[in-house]
């Protein structure tokens, strides 16, 4: 996976995530919890109460005769009529408020909001730290990043080379290269640096100029990159274009079981030849 899409992907998560966020915290805004709001419930319906309580004040009227000054008499208390007694002794109302164990509750749906949002996060988090790992861990045996084998170096030559004398470069997915028939005479910092073994190089399919993928055109015998018009001949040399140097290359080998391997952990990179080695192009261009 390419950076490129790694980007992609957390940039995709994170907008995941903010939403997932947003949209919970929006919720507990909107709805708050009943059990916040009972305090000021019961203190209203008891302000209520308190206000529809009647209060009756009993005034009993006197009227003092000259003779009842004269004698005192008894005072005869006279029994209350029933409704005064209910007035003034009123029946209050009491509210008893039993929380209920977590367990009868349940999960609520803001633990529920709460745990998925902390799963996501963490689903995300790990995913990303492993492609990272999987990025830039080292591969220990096969693939790109190790030796490759690719194939029997005395097969390829005659697989690559028509009647004509023309040639179709072998690609190595696994190399992420071409392997391609090597000139007669080369270089000396190609085979400095072990460039060439059995007749054959190995040419990285990536133009040094912005990293695309350089396809072959046969017609032509050469290498020409779609995206920028850089070309280079049949071993990686550079013709023209914006590309700063040749085709990067890998070192090679042949084993004593004439395996041709590609060493694709190191990356050579060499400049620009002042006369080519191979001629280019030998026919129409394809970009």
């Amino acid at each position: 996976m390419g950076g490129v899409e790694l980007i992609i992907i957390g940039v995709a998560a994170v907008a995941i995530a903010a939403a997932v966020g947003a949209f919970t915290i929006a919720f507990r805004r909107a709805e708050p919890d009943a059990s916040s709001l009972w305090p000021k419930r019961v203190e209203r319906r008891a302000r209520q109460t308190d206000r529809s309580t009647p209060t009756m004040e009993i005034v009993v009227p006197t009227e003092v005769d000259e003779e009842d000054q004269a004698e005192p008499q008894e005072a005869v208390v006279e029994p209350e009529p029933s409704h005064v007694t209910e007035a003034l002794a009123p029946i209050t109302e009491s509210q008893v408020i039993v929380e209920a164990s977590p367990e009868e509750v349940g999960v609520t749906r803001r633990q529920f909001f709460n745990r998925s949002l902390a799963a996501m996060s963490v689903a995300w988090f790990g995913i990303m730290g492993i492609e990272i790992l999987a990025f830039l861990w080292p591969k220990i045996s096969g693939g790109f990043g190790s030796d490759v084998d690719a194939g029997n170096a005395a097969d390829l030559i005659p697989e690559m080379t028509d009647a004509a004398g023309l040639i179709t470069p072998a690609f190595i997915p696994d190399a992420r290269a071409y392997v391609v028939p090597a000139p007669a005479e080369v270089s000396q910092d190609l085979t400095d640096k072990d460039l060439v073994a059995g007749g054959l190089m190995a040419l990285y399919q990536r133009c040094v100029h912005l990293g695309c993928r350089v396809p072959w055109c046969g017609d032509s015998q050469g290498f020409e990159c779609p995206c920028h018009g850089s070309k280079y001949n049949s071993i990686g040399e550079y013709f023209a274009g914006p590309a700063p140097r040749n085709l990067d290359r890998f070192a090679v080998h042949v084993t004593d079981a004439g395996r041709l391997i590609i060493q694709t952990g190191t990356i050579v990179e060499t400049p620009r030849a002042i006369a080519q080695s191979v001629s280019y192009p030998q026919g129409p261009s394809c970009i």
